[in-house]
């Protein structure tokens, strides 16, 4: 059991702990030197998503205006076309 727990973590479970209670100083340290803070990188990522979601259907909703408009033309040119060859 203890080789596959550290075949897992890559290490000893002491070791990896303190490798990541290290990291997360390292990393918290430059976190704070930019003014970062963790909930302003969920809030950031939500209204990333959110943005993403409505640009999304605003652009079907582009795609729907251009299917009408070309169908005021298409159809009644298809109609049309339609008409006349079944005279032949």
């Amino acid at each position: 059991m203890s080789e596959q727990m550290n075949r897992l973590l890559g290490d000893s479970p002491a070791r990896t702990l303190v490798k990541l209670v290290v990291v997360s100083l390292i990393v918290g340290f430059i976190m704070n030197v930019f003014g970062l803070r963790p909930l302003d990188l969920v809030d950031s990522l939500r209204y990333f998503l959110l943005d993403l979601w409505h640009t999304g259907f605003a652009a079907l909703g582009r795609v729907g205006d251009y299917l009408l408009l070309g169908a005021t033309i298409v159809i009644p040119a298809f109609i049309l076309l339609r008409l006349l060859s079944y005279r032949r």
